[in-house]
């Protein structure tokens, strides 16, 4: 059962990464292509779509990972309760510590690309119209 808890932390991480770099490169393939091929390009039919999608799943993501977090967190605090043993204490006690760490870097991260977007578009739509940043 561990294992695919931490299998399933595993690829949350993953799909926020891909995600994130998904969307910076994309951004900066539209921005850079149309800046060299056509300066007056508008993008903007192209990014508000990615936006917005992008958005809507951050939405939905960011409550999840943190009911998903609390429940998780709040399991392994009773079985760190519900130990006898030294050993299983203490190992109770780092799954704990490690499942936080996790939770709080995925939110981190989330919360970190949902504040790059803007700025991510800004210097898009910069780029498309000749300026540099």
């Amino acid at each position: 059962m561990t294992t695919i808890k931490k299998k399933i932390a595993y690829w949350m991480a993953r799909i926020m990464m891909f995600a994130s770099i998904g969307t910076t490169g994309m951004l900066t393939a539209f921005a850079e292509g149309s800046s060299e091929n056509d300066p007056s390009a508008d993008l903007s039919e192209v990014t508000t779509p990615i936006v917005g999608l992008v958005n809507q799943v951050f939405n939905v993501l960011i409550p999840l990972v943190g009911a998903i977090g609390a429940v998780y967190c709040i399991s392994l605090g009773i079985k760190f309760s519900r130990a006898e043993e030294p050993q299983e204490r203490e190992k109770a006690k780092q799954h704990l510590k490690n499942s936080i760490i996790g939770f709080v870097i995925i939110f981190v991260l989330v919360v970190a690309m949902r504040i790059a977007i803007p700025n991510l578009t800004g210097w898009m739509d910069a780029a498309t119209n000749g300026h540099t940043t």
